[in-house]
């Protein structure tokens, strides 16, 4: 009797502990609770601390409080010059009306992640395609941003959850179109290469044109100062003559005729045929350059 007392108290016992732990949960600081019963929600439990259930008939599902991140990779989009972009992309969110959430995606973040992937999908193609891809590379990638994060929200808020920003990571053309792109930049570096080069070719030869402009006006400006200067100096010596031969007549012609043969008897070949009473030799003769009387020989 008394062993089969103390079986029945031992099961009281593992009854109440078990209805005590069940009738009990925490909820922490970084997430929310649906208390549920036969189904249908009861409550929501969204401050942290410890409370209460009716056990076997309640049951909790935790929802998540804190910021979550959804990655989206490889969108493919086309701007408006007809060109394709892959586009990586994250979404920032919360769950706001923990319900809702519950009621609209049975409280699963796959679910939530697969109707907000559609809605950013088609929000990504119509942004993109109302614009050229600089935009997504300047000031209008805010605008974009928060473009593409207003359309998706709708659809989030249907789900009972916010979108709390978008983030575009990675803009990157499409592998066909990267060679494409990348020709055509090459061809247009080649055409203002050439330009370029074009462009200086035509200095250079402006440049060396003006050069031998100026080389021949200054060849020329020299041939005439130094015509001046040979013609001032040929007057010079002229005049200088001049005045030596009205001075003294018979040394400037002495003078003229010593000049005269180092000249006509220069080099080794020479040869002068002249007769003996040649002018020519009238210095040679008589250092004095006396002729003398034909009749008397004196």
């Amino acid at each position: 009797m008394r062993s089969g007392i103390k079986a029945l108290l031992l099961v009281i016992l593992a009854i109440g502990v078990f209805v005590a732990y069940s009738s009990v949960f925490i909820v922490s600081e970084r997430e929310k609770a649906l208390v549920i019963r036969l189904g249908q929600i009861q409550r929501t439990v969204d401050k942290p601390g410890l409370y209460f259930k009716t056990p076997i008939v309640e049951e909790l599902v935790y929802v998540e409080d804190r910021l979550l991140f959804f990655e989206s990779l490889d969108k493919s989009v086309q701007v408006i010059d007809g060109r394709r972009y892959n586009v990586d992309a994250i979404i920032m969110l919360k769950i706001i009306d923990p319900q809702k959430f519950r009621e609209t995606a049975q409280a699963s973040l796959n679910q939530v992640r697969d109707r907000l992937e559609t809605r950013l999908d088609a929000a990504l193609r119509q942004t993109y395609g109302k614009r050229s891809f600089d935009s997504a590379l300047s000031k209008d990638r805010a605008a974009m941003m928060t473009e593409i994060r207003d359309q998706v929200r709708g659809e989030a808020l249907s789900l009972g959850v916010d979108i709390v920003d978008v983030r575009i990571r990675r803009t990157d053309l499409m592998p066909d179109v990267l060679k494409d792109t990348y020709d055509r930049m090459n061809a247009e570096r080649f055409a203002e290469a050439a330009q370029l080069r074009a462009v200086g070719d035509a200095a250079r030869r402006r440049i060396r044109a003006e050069a031998e402009r100026e080389a021949v006006e200054m060849v020329s400006k020299a041939k005439r100062e130094s015509e001046i200067i040979r013609g001032q100096g040929e007057a010079a010596r002229n005049k200088l003559f001049a005045d030596a031969y009205s001075r003294d007549p018979e040394f400037f012609t002495f003078y003229r005729s010593m000049k005269a043969y180092p000249k006509s008897l220069k080099g080794n070949d020479t040869t002068l045929v002249l007769t003996p009473d040649s002018e020519f030799f009238r210095y040679l003769k008589d250092p004095f350059g006396r002729q003398k009387d034909k009749k008397t020989g004196q």
